[in-house]
C-alpha cells in the first residue's frame, strides 16, 4: 500500500515499542522486507504522547503535521479467526488461546480504504476529523494515566540498567493506575515470560486479562 500511494503523497513509518532494543525488533523488520522507514522505540515514548494503548494502532498526521485521526486500531487486511480449528489433541491452555482468538475483531478492510479516501481527497476525505473530533476521540489523560506513564518510564530505567526486580515494582504499579493499556502489560509480561502466561510477578497475564473484558473488545470497532 504505502509503495502504490507513495507518490501521491503518502508515507507510512512504522514504530516498534519495544525496551528490550533493536535486536528484539530487528528479524521482525528484516523479514518484512519494508521500504518505509521502520524504527524502534525503546522508551514507548510514542505511546506516551499519542495515547496508543494496543499494537497495531495507526496515527494520521497531514502535511502541516497535525493529527487528523488519532491512535486506533491500524490492521492492513480483515482476519476472521472465528472459525479457526481445534484439533484434539490441543493442550487446553492453547484452546484457550484460540477461543479467545476467535473473537478478535481485526477490522482491516475499512481502515486501507479509509485511507485511500484520505490520499484521494486530502483534508476534503470524511475520514479526515476535525482538530476538536481528534481531540474527542482523544484518550483522556487523567491523573492516574500519567502518573502510570512515569511509573512505566521508572520501571523501564531500571530494567535497562540491569536492575529487573526493583523494576517490578513501577510496572505493576503503572498496570493498575492504567489498566487498559495493553503496551505497558504486554511488555512487563514479556519481560517475565515471552508468551504472557501467568507468574508468580504479575497479577495479570494476557489471557486472563483478555478475558475479563472479552476479547472482542480487545480492539475496538472502527469509527468512520
Amino acid at each position: 500500500m504505502r509503495t502504490e500511494l507513495k507518490p501521491k503523497g503518502l508515507e507510512v513509518v512504522t514504530v516498534a515499542l519495544d525496551t528490550g532494543g533493536p535486536e528484539a525488533c530487528r528479524q521482525y523488520v528484516l523479514d518484512a522486507d519494508a521500504q518505509h522507514p521502520s524504527v524502534i522505540d525503546e522508551a514507548h515514548v510514542v505511546d506516551e504522547l499519542f495515547g496508543i494503548v494496543n499494537v497495531p494502532n495507526g496515527v494520521w498526521i497531514d502535511e502541516e503535521g497535525m493529527i487528523v485521526r488519532p491512535a486506533e486500531p491500524a490492521w492492513t487486511r480483515t482476519i476472521d479467526y472465528s472459525n479457526v480449528p481445534i484439533p484434539e489433541d490441543t493442550p487446553p491452555e492453547r484452546v484457550e488461546l484460540i477461543e479467545l482468538a476467535r473473537g478478535l475483531r481485526i477490522e482491516g478492510d475499512a481502515y486501507v480504504s479509509a485511507i485511500r479516501d484520505w490520499v484521494a481527497k486530502g483534508s476534503a476525505s470524511r475520514f479526515a476529523l476535525t482538530p476538536d473530533e481528534v481531540i474527542a476521540r482523544s484518550h483522556p489523560r487523567s491523573q492516574e494515566i500519567a502518573t502510570a506513564a512515569a511509573q512505566f518510564e521508572l520501571g523501564q530505567h531500571l530494567h535497562r540498567a540491569g536492575f529487573t526486580e526493583d523494576a517490578v515494582f513501577h510496572f505493576r504499579e503503572a498496570h493498575r493506575l492504567h489498566p487498559s493499556n495493553w503496551t505497558y502489560k504486554r511488555q512487563a509480561w514479556s519481560f517475565i515470560d515471552p508468551k504472557q502466561g501467568p507468574t508468580p510477578v504479575y497479577d495479570g497475564n494476557w489471557t486472563d486479562d483478555v478475558k475479563s473484558i472479552g476479547s472482542e473488545n480487545y480492539y475496538p470497532a472502527f469509527q468512520p
